[in-house]
């Protein structure tokens, strides 16, 4: 357990916490710890089940020794989830730290069947560098699966032939009643003792969860079994003993249910190990982009590779990545030449070409050649660390449907004994049978676990985040989810969303006599010498296109406001605005007019070039539109948005850019701050507003749209200001976001559909005497596996 000292220190820093907590077998256990954290003075506490943390917010009164002591109090364990703080200029490796001994508390109440393997401790947690603490499928998790396996193969192996005598009396041999009685013990004393441990400690802790049902209602099936053994007429030899799949009505001192308690409990078993396996399934997204990363590095020092653990880059630290090798950290390329596949990080399979000057981001994969990287950024603030902490916390979150649920779970338990009581009491002034009456509120018991509720939601978003983790899309929580069912209209900023941001050549026009590799060539040659983005695109152009290198320029001249001159292959060449060829006295007519004014018509910037005092061309850059923005727009249409372009552009450039990827509707010529309201605008109107947005002027939009949605390859601003990021720069991505929210929203919706709807349906069932205790404890069982395996389905969303 932590010391006071050891975990008040945080608290006085921070408001925020994170537990793991251990001995949660149901929901109602994950409602009972959270109703005490919330019962707390400044407290504000979440509990997930499926997860097994508590976010907890708390005031300067209060520190994380209170928070474990109230938690301990409630019979459950826990341990604070240390987040690294974002890296220092030269961070240190961080100390292990010291394994701890469980409290009194945690020995009593961390049952080995619990419905998943508890959270490591912070001696069993691995961490990669500045990524948020994960819960590795290792040494206690496993131990605690590799336990609840061996319970239920022990259980069933000595449950079946109890099970199988019972349902078929022809089977039934003289005193075959105490064959069963042997092969029955074990299973409901050692097999259940889980259950029975867990109702103990919570008994003492005045609370009652589903173990509750489910031991109570296998002791007393035991116990009534033992008592028509020994002290009634079952133990007499030629005892016979049919089996029917409702409730029957039978002398009572002749009835055993040594079946139903010895089959409930195993049937239970195997509904916990499954559970634990899919859950385990469920996280393994997170668990695999949090092992992205790469282990060491070969940094220079002195010119020297010397390897050393990836926890010891500083930012400004130059490293070599070799063929095959991962990017360390998030860098800049400044030396060498590569493609590199980031499909594992960006869902992207195509790998992206980088040289001298370009970014790369740690954990993608050097395809090729040798590259050089300048570390820019390392631990808690590389992608790689802060896509992990999103979709952990998107994880952790509840959405407002599972909060109904939650409130449901924490009072369902209480109210299914009263109904059990209620039950018997009924059966035993309607048949006067003691049997029968028995029977329905055995059945009542087993039948009514409300663990599917507690799992609807949190199943589902682990599967729907990790998934979309794997594809580049981060939803940051699941109040987002709600919300993309809502929209009806996508804004898109033009610049970096549907355009590369970019300038790039679109066309050339050339006078008669004159050819377009000379006019590229020669235009292409001096703007080589400048760094202006239009002279760079006509640049880039110029050589892609050429057969052999540019030609170096002399008596190179940059006229501020114009364009450039100087001398190519002994011509004298100007490339600009039209007016620098008018102040030189050159005129520009005919065809070249012509193209001029079409360029302007299209939104495109003309660039003119001319030597020896002639007119020779026009060349045309434009932000080119991304190859896939036309059909992302067909996709947003498909899903139901009205799509609308905005930008600060022209309206010349923005009905372009419009037309292109068939947008109708535009709304140009619009101040970065003025983009907030326009949305809010167009929510006056009652539209329900998705904006996607990449730069520091996008950020106030986003964050007043319904749904904000910020490209990755944008700046921080706009992904904080953010609901969903899309780590491709690719306008699909948006579509494919959507679609995977509204999926995750339509699987907990449907699975919260499945929880309530089997309560509903079984309790009454049961009551009414129609389920026998076992089948009801197989189906109770199975309620659970079938929301986990459902939510599993999300795996394969593409």
């Amino acid at each position: 357990m932590h010391s006071a000292t050891e975990t008040e220190t945080p608290a006085a820093e921070s408001s925020q916490a994170e537990l793991t907590i251990g001995g949660m077998t149901c929901a109602s256990c994950a409602a009972r710890v959270e109703k005490k954290l919330n019962r707390m003075d400044g407290v504000s506490a979440t509990v997930n089940y499926a997860t097994e943390k508590a976010r907890v917010s708390f005031g300067p009164g209060t520190g994380l020794a209170d928070l474990i002591a109230t938690v301990e109090k409630t019979g459950y364990t826990a341990e604070p989830v240390h987040r690294p703080a974002p890296a220092a200029p030269t961070p240190a490796t961080p100390p292990e730290p010291a394994p701890e001994a469980p409290s009194p508390a945690a020995a009593s109440t961390t049952p080995e069947a619990t419905a998943a393997p508890s959270a490591p401790s912070a001696s069993e947690t691995t961490t990669t560098p500045g990524a948020p603490d994960t819960p590795e499928p290792s040494t206690g998790a496993l131990t605690a699966l590799a336990s609840l396996r061996q319970r239920l193969v022990v259980s069933a192996v000595l449950a079946a032939p109890v099970v199988v005598l019972a349902m078929i009396p022809a089977l039934q041999f003289d005193n075959w009643q105490w064959l069963s009685l042997t092969l029955a013990t074990p299973v409901v004393i050692w097999g259940g003792l889980p259950f029975h441990r867990a109702t103990w400690t919570n008994l003492r802790h005045g609370a009652a969860t589903m173990d509750t049902l489910v031991s109570v209602g296998t002791l007393a099936a035991f116990g009534w079994s033992l008592w028509a053994l020994f002290l009634g007429d079952a133990g007499m030899p030629g005892m016979r003993h049919g089996f029917d799949f409702t409730v029957s009505r039978t002398e009572g001192s002749s009835t055993i249910y040594l079946e139903v308690a010895a089959g409930v409990v195993t049937f239970i078993l195997l509904g916990r190990y499954l559970e634990a396996k899919s859950k385990r399934k469920a996280g393994s997204a997170l668990r695999a982009l949090m092992h992205l990363g790469a282990k060491d590095v070969a940094v220079l020092r002195n010119g020297t590779e010397v390897r050393v653990p990836v926890d010891r880059l500083s930012v400004g630290d130059r490293f070599v990545v070799r063929p095959g090798e991962k990017i360390a950290t998030d860098g800049t390329v400044v030396e060498g030449s590569s493609a590199v596949d980031a499909s594992m990080l960006t869902g992207e399979s195509v790998p992206v070409d980088v040289g001298t000057g370009d970014p790369v981001t740690g954990a993608t994969v050097n395809a090729s050649g040798r590259l050089v990287v300048e570390a820019t950024r390392v631990g808690a603030d590389t992608q790689l660390a802060r896509m992990a902490r999103l979709v952990e916390d998107a994880q952790n979150g509840k959405a407002e449907v599972q909060r109904l649920a939650d409130r449901i779970s924490a009072v369902f338990v209480p109210v299914v004994l009263l109904i059990a009581l209620a039950t018997l009491v009924t059966w035993l002034l309607v048949t006067d049978d003691v049997t029968a009456s028995f029977t329905a509120a055995v059945a009542v018991l087993i039948i009514a676990c409300p663990c599917a509720l507690g799992l609807a939601t949190p199943t589902a978003l682990m599967v729907g985040t990790g998934r979309g983790a794997q594809l580049g899309i981060l939803i940051k929580g699941p109040e987002v989810l709600e919300t993309t069912r809502r929209v009806d209209t996508i804004v898109l900023d033009k610049t970096g969303t549907v355009t590369t941001g970019r300038m790039t050549l679109q066309a050339v026009h050339t006078a008669p006599g004159t050819t377009q590799e000379d006019a590229l060539r020669l235009a292409g040659a001096l703007e080589n010498a400048s760094e202006h983005p239009i002279a760079r695109a006509v640049a880039t152009g110029a050589a892609e296109r050429a057969t052999g290198p540019l030609p170096t320029p002399e008596n190179f001249t940059s006229i501020p406001g114009l364009g450039v001159q100087g001398v190519v292959e002994g011509h004298k060449v100007l490339v600009g605005r039209p007016a620098l060829l008018t102040d030189a006295g050159i005129d520009v007519s005919g065809m070249l007019s012509d193209a001029l004014t079409e360029s302007a018509d299209q939104g495109r910037t003309a660039v003119t070039v001319a030597w020896d005092g002639e007119a020779r061309g026009v060349i045309e850059v434009a932000d080119a539109v991304k190859e896939s923005s036309a059909a992302a727009v067909a996709e947003l249409r498909a899903l139901g948005l009205t799509p609308i372009l905005l930008t600060g552009d022209n309206r010349a450039v923005a009905h372009s850019v419009a037309r292109a990827v068939g947008i109708d509707e535009v709304v140009a010529e619009v101040l970065p701050e003025e983009k907030a309201h326009v949305i809010e605008r167009l929510q006056a109107e009652g539209r329900a507003v998705a904006m996607v947005g990449d730069g520091v002027n996008d950020a106030a939009a986003l964050a007043t749209a319904d749904l904000g949605l910020a490209m990755g390859t944008g700046t921080d601003a706009a992904i904080e200001a953010s609901d969903l990021t899309l780590v491709r720069g690719d306008l699909k991505v948006a579509a494919d976001a959507i679609r995977l929210s509204r999926r995750t929203l339509a699987t907990i919706r449907g699975n919260l559909f499945w929880a309530f709807g089997y309560n509903v349906a079984a309790l009454p069932l049961a009551a009414f005497g129609l389920l026998n205790p076992m089948i009801a404890g197989a189906a109770m069982a199975f309620s659970s596996v079938f929301v986990v395996t459902n939510s599993l389905r999300l795996r394969s969303f593409t």
